[in-house]
């Protein structure tokens, strides 16, 4: 497995899914195999059925995302109401023979970073039993700085420095789109953080040229330890 990533973001509907779809694209037209998944969801399907749609193999929804509940509320509540139980051992196991291939996974975490997703567990355990890359997606409006550094600061601080952080664009933009990128380079690394400009058909749109820059920079992370 050449890198494994989990996408999660500063609270639900933030873009998750749009930059997951993106990524996937992108990796599969410049890397080579990749497995994009959501494990777990709640509510409507659509965002699992649109991933599953950017990558190109033969895998079912049901390969991609296991853990689906009918009620939009907290996955781990939802799957109490049908008598399910989600444990972190049973997703990582899950998880296990897809990293184990020779391209890159990228994982859809559900709701935002401290959001439970079972009955002992949350996204950021998620991340730190996979010791995986976090991509952390944060609306570009006002407000990012505060839930931007949040977040950041929950993350593993063994994953920070790996970490990449989207300020994602939105249809209708505010004062404080165009300074919020400046503002956070006074709390987290400058280099670790990116714009996306708005995706509103994340299938369909041109790849941004961002996603390159996003690749390029994990490659120099990957190379620097042995400089």
């Amino acid at each position: 497995m050449k890198n494994t990533w989990f996408v999660t973001g500063t609270d639900t509907g933030v873009g998750k899914t749009a930059f997951s779809i993106l990524w996937t694209r992108f990796l599969v037209a410049a890397a080579g195999p990749v497995i994009a998944v959501k494990p777990i969801c709640s509510g409507g399907r659509d965002d699992a059925e649109a991933l599953l749609a950017a990558q190109r193999n033969s895998l079912q929804i049901g390969d991609i995302n296991p853990w689906h509940f009918p009620d939009p509320i907290s996955p781990v509540l939802a799957a109490q109401r049908v008598g399910r139980r989600i444990r972190l051992a049973e997703v990582v196991e899950f998880l296990a023979p897809l990293r184990e291939g020779t391209g890159d996974l990228v994982i859809e975490g559900a709701g935002g970073l401290l959001s439970p997703l079972g009955e002992d567990f949350d996204n950021r355990d998620l991340l730190t039993a996979l010791g995986a890359r976090a991509v952390v997606i944060c609306p570009n409006r006002l407000g990012a700085i505060n839930q931007a550094r949040l977040v950041w600061e929950s993350l593993p601080p063994s994953v920070r420095s790996s970490s990449a952080l989207i300020l994602n664009g939105f249809p209708s933009e505010d004062a404080s789109t165009p300074t919020n990128r400046e503002g956070l380079t006074h709390y987290l690394p400058g280099e670790n953080i990116f714009f996306l400009p708005c995706q509103e058909d994340a299938l369909r749109s041109p790849l941004p040229p961002v996603l390159a820059d996003l690749h390029q920079w994990t490659k120099r992370r990957e190379e620097r330890p042995s400089k």
